[in-house]
């Protein structure tokens, strides 16, 4: 059996060009930028596309050779998320649900669970979703409200969720729910992650008119009485959330590339923009109020991929990574706000009108710091890893 491991063998310089280079050539013939504000103005996720990421090899990176994948090191997968993020952060962050979905089977699933979902998931034939965060519940998971009653040999849910992405292209949703009360006054015991089909009655989902990733498939969930089988508990009974929290790092890592994508992508558009636009017979890059902001983001962009390079090595390697993933989260969340709105500045403008593609890179570049944990919740775990006691 083949599952995600760490490996101690780092993917060379080259290895990883040849798989940004290929992967940049198949989006500039599959999702041009034309394309991209298509699917950005009908808030479509572009479903058959995940088609040719996976025969690109794309999209069975991390899951095992015996279903369909390649059990590609992890700083691969960091290397996709930055370039879709690059071209549209929408594709990036429903890549992000499928990666973290299937990091988790893949560890914590058992084998009908691994056969059933990882070979579609790798294929590109199949998209799943993540129903974590609630009205009230977002970093604080044990507070969740939704819970799940065995009755029959069938598992009842009853809920709502809320900002989960892709659930209504989803066949499976995985749903953390209270199946248990809390034990030992710990409410983050009797937590279970349950595997839920999406299409029946008692699932209702509605799409969500969000500002930016408007093509993420957002939604909102309501489960009334929806029903799984009472084997779809992924791991032990439980002990969901203690799980989950196992792949936290993996998450904020991928945030953390997608936002590096996002700030490139702002800051490249606003540097070309700069050398060909004019003023008083020159071009305004010439001027140092547009040289100097371009080399504050280029300094802060420089310095997050770094520390996402550092945090990926460290979870590459098998080592602790909460610190540094909650950092590199922070900086490259921050480095594309910046770069973004210093790049509205530059164009002016020509920057608010559709024929420029900055206004959709500053407004998916304010969820890096919102999500998948806040900026200010990053903020707390970095002061407590440096020895401050806990705020929260």
């Amino acid at each position: 059996m083949t599952t995600i491991e760490e490996t101690t063998q780092a993917p060379t310089a080259e290895e990883i060009g040849l798989l940004r280079d290929s992967l940049r050539a198949w989006l500039d013939r599959h999702l041009s930028r034309e394309r991209v504000r298509e699917l950005d103005e009908a808030r479509t996720v572009p479903v058959d596309l995940w088609r040719g990421l996976a025969e690109l090899g794309v999209t069975g990176l991390r899951f095992g050779e015996e279903y369909g994948g390649s059990s590609a090191d992890v700083r691969y997968d960091y290397t996709v998320i930055e370039e879709l993020g690059r071209r549209y952060a929408s594709m990036a962050a429903g890549y992000m649900v499928v990666s973290m979905a299937g990091k988790f089977v893949s560890m914590h699933g058992n084998d009908e669970q691994r056969q059933r979902l990882l070979p579609g998931l790798a294929a590109g034939d199949a998209l799943i979703s993540f129903g974590l965060t609630e009205p009230d519940t977002g970093t604080d998971l044990a507070a969740i409200k939704t819970r799940a009653t065995l009755r029959d040999g069938q598992w009842h849910l009853s809920g709502q969720k809320l900002y989960i992405t892709l659930a209504a292209d989803a066949k499976t949703l995985i749903v953390l729910a209270r199946t248990d009360e809390p034990t030992e006054g710990r409410n983050s015991n009797g937590l279970s992650l349950i595997l839920v089909p999406r299409d029946q009655p008692g699932v209702n989902v509605r799409r969500l008119k969000m500002a930016g990733l408007r093509a993420a498939g957002t939604t909102e969930i309501f489960f009334d009485d929806a029903l799984a089988p009472e084997d779809a508990i992924i791991g032990t009974r439980g002990k969901g959330l203690e799980a989950l929290l196992g792949t936290l790092n993996h998450e904020r890592i991928l945030q953390a590339y997608m936002a590096v994508g996002i700030a490139e992508a702002a800051w490249t558009d606003a540097r070309d923009y700069a050398l060909q636009r004019t003023a008083f017979g020159r071009p305004i890059g010439t001027f140092q109020a547009v040289q100097h902001p371009l080399a504050q983001s280029y300094v802060e962009l420089a310095g997050a991929k770094h520390l996402n390079e550092e945090a990926a090595a460290i979870e590459a390697t098998g080592g602790n990574c909460v610190l540094e993933a909650a950092v590199a989260k922070h900086a490259a969340g921050e480095a594309a706000v910046n770069a973004t709105d210093r790049a509205l500045r530059i164009q002016a403008g020509y920057g608010l009108t559709e024929e420029s593609d900055l206004m959709r890179f500053h407004r998916d570049a304010r969820d890096m710091v919102s999500g998948p944990v806040s900026n200010e919740m990053a903020r707390n775990i970095i002061a407590e890893r440096c020895g401050l006691p806990r705020s929260y």
